[in-house]
């Protein structure tokens, strides 16, 4: 323990030395340097060194406080579900459809799915996000407490991976909450599902679009993805008991049958025993609802948000429309 605090002491009198680091008094960050140096073996001097070297940013603050996932659907969809899109979706698709394929067979998730994620991310590698990853992990794990435990979590792992890929910390870019890459990956999310597709000994979620696809296509299939199994249909209610039926959580927990107890009335092609989720989506004039199935919540893994999945799966079923009527 006396150690502990000695190191403590340390990083706070090494960091301090530095005007530009504005993370420089905080008693969370002497800790977390000294866990790394414990549990991982990192030069407690260099890790003092390349945070006197990070700024904690208001932007950052400000959007992570604003999420788009804060707008009624009938606004968030337009973001998403747009012709450029669209159209620059089957432009991917083209680019890359070996590697769709491929990827597609061998981890059995549709190519339209894999292009929407990355659709929706970062509109096909266009717009990765400018903020550096030290800087976005430092900011929301030393300055926003609401979720300081999760960064930390997640800075911890950008210093691994970092170290595993040989990567230096400073360099990599992302967005305001750190995820990086074609396909915005977390840093504990690339340590686990990032893939190394065309064999180059390096899983480069930044500029390779092989590899990004075959990484996206591993998260999924690791969540459970069900080859060939439907994500969502629309129903309708009559009536207002429907309502009974709906809550804040997204693993399908209600049956077919259970639904048409409260007047919901379902596609016939689904059995009264499929699990599934109710799901309702504020129109400008109306409300509508849509079952989610397993593959629908296996979009949530990726972004806990039933209007992120929806609008994954829409801009999906659209580019592919799309795309089968210009072959």
């Amino acid at each position: 323990m006396r150690t502990i605090h000695a190191l403590c002491f340390f990083f706070l009198t090494l960091i301090s030395l530095d005007c530009r680091a504005e993370i420089k008094h905080n008693p969370a960050l002497a800790t977390f340097i000294a866990h790394m140096h414990q549990q991982y073996q990192f030069d407690p001097e260099k890790l003092a060194l390349l945070f006197a070297s990070a700024s904690i940013k208001d932007s950052i603050i400000k959007a992570i406080s604003t999420p788009a996932e804060g707008l009624p659907w009938y606004k968030y969809r337009e973001i998403f579900l747009t012709d450029d899109r669209i159209n620059d979706g089957i432009k991917f698709w083209r680019a890359n459809n070996l590697t769709l394929a491929s990827v597609a067979q061998q981890y059995g998730v549709p190519a339209e799915i894999i292009v929407a994620i990355i659709g929706v991310e970062t509109r096909y590698g266009k717009h990765t996000g400018h903020y550096r990853v030290i800087d976005a992990l430092s900011t929301l794990g030393f300055a926003y407490p609401p979720r300081s435990q999760f960064f930390q979590s997640e800075l911890e792992n950008f210093l691994l991976l970092c170290r595993e890929e040989n990567i230096d910390p400073l360099e990599p870019t992302g967005s305001y909450a750190g995820a990086m890459g074609i396909p915005q990956f977390i840093p504990s999310s690339y340590r686990h599902y990032a893939v190394d597709h065309d064999g180059d000994q390096h899983r480069d979620i930044w500029k390779n679009p092989a590899d990004a696809i075959a990484s996206v296509a591993n998260y999924f299939f690791q969540h459970h993805w069900q080859p060939g199994a439907a994500v969502a249909y629309p129903v309708q209610a009559d009536g207002n008991a429907y309502l009974s039926k709906l809550d804040k959580g997204l693993k399908p927990d209600l049956t077919i049958q259970s639904l048409k107890s409260v007047q919901i009335t379902a596609p016939e092609s689904l059995a009264e025993n499929t699990e599934v989720k109710l799901l309702a989506f504020e129109q400008e004039n109306q409300t509508a609802l849509w079952v989610g199935l397993h593959n629908f919540y296996v979009i949530t893994r990726y972004n806990h948000s039933p209007m992120y999945a929806m609008a994954v799966y829409q801009l999906s079923q659209a580019i592919l429309d799309h795309r089968q009527k210009q072959l």
